[in-house]
């Protein structure tokens, strides 16, 4: 893998943003991989937060506290307004949030009336599409929101009580129509794995991976324990489920082969065998492997291009921009 480091003086988010990562809440500071360095905003806003979104025309941006309540809705670099989540264990998971587009119009996706309720906001008006009455949603602790690049598909990788990991899936367009499908995703038929980490491969397939609790039935479960796999959410067929040679954590495919892995050090994986293929040992990209990150001390910032597939972890005023 290539392998960039970028000095900086101050970090506070890191997000991608024309290919390049972009410190939002630094006056919108943006590092090349050449080390050239630009402004795209005029504010440095005085709200302590390390997490940061981006809409996918750049319009839009959330700044938030990863395991806080609030959350700064900026429109070209100005405040557009506060958002908020439920107080209710924010202190342990990490803040739900993402961008959508849905008929050319911008969307922030989050839980604004409670933990285990995910919307629709109009990112420009703030209307929330998906308010209706009647919402009956189940007790889940939505998390890691993901949109699949054609905007159709949308996951939650969050958890229940006791804690146990699991991932759900949403169809965007149905749930625009019927609020309510919102209220229970879709899970993987025939599983009883905790799924800790999923990513989308394209817009048909999500990469997910077991966490290494025992769940699993040995006997009959497709997936096991600390196995990855490909779920073709379109058809319902598991692809490919195997042990992988190493500990993991939170996953980020690459395509229909390959994936990385963040767990103590970045690595790319062999999704056909399961075996590290590339690594670098001495960058420290953290231990999360679930949304549950309260216990995690020090962890780095960490931020996935959908679009590149590159990596780029920042710590201790560093980038690292990584390329498979």
């Amino acid at each position: 893998m290539k392998r960039t480091t970028i000095k900086t003086n101050y970090l506070r988010t890191i997000d991608w943003f024309e290919n390049s990562v972009v410190d939002w809440n630094s006056a919108g500071n943006q590092y090349f991989e050449n080390g050239i360095t630009k402004q795209l905003q005029k504010y440095h806003f005085g709200f302590v937060c390390d997490g940061s979104i981006t809409s996918e025309n750049g319009k839009y941006v959330l700044i938030y506290q990863k395991l806080g309540t609030k959350g700064l809705l900026l429109k070209n670099g100005e405040l557009l307004r506060e958002i908020n989540r439920s107080y209710y264990q924010s202190s342990v998971y990490e803040f739900p949030a993402t961008f959508l587009t849905f008929k050319n119009r911008t969307y922030l996706v989050h839980c604004p009336f409670g933990y285990n309720q995910i919307d629709f906001e109009d990112a420009e008006t703030g209307e929330i599409a998906t308010n209706i009455t009647k919402r009956k949603p189940q007790d889940i602790f939505h998390s890691r929101l993901e949109v699949s690049l054609d905007n159709k598909y949308l996951v939650s990788k969050g958890w229940v009580w006791h804690p146990i990991d699991v991932i759900e899936l949403f169809d965007v367009e149905r749930c625009f129509e019927n609020p309510n499908l919102l209220d229970k995703g879709m899970n993987i038929p025939n599983v009883n794995a905790e799924i800790s980490s999923a990513s989308f491969i394209d817009n048909d397939k999500l990469l997910v991976r077991a966490s290494n609790e025992d769940w699993a039935d040995e006997e009959t479960d497709i997936i096991k324990d600390g196995q990855i796999a490909t779920w073709n959410f379109k058809t319902g067929r598991i692809l490919n489920p195997v042990n992988v040679n190493s500990e993991i954590g939170n996953v980020f495919a690459i395509d229909e082969t390959k994936c990385w892995d963040l767990y103590n050090y970045p690595k790319i994986i062999d999704l056909k065998s399961g075996n590290v293929i590339d690594k670098i040992e001495e960058i420290d990209s953290g231990k999360q492997g679930s949304s549950i990150i309260h216990h995690l001390a020090d962890f780095p910032k960490i931020a996935f291009n959908k679009k590149t597939k590159q990596i780029a972890i920042a710590k201790d005023n560093a980038i690292e921009i990584l390329t498979e």
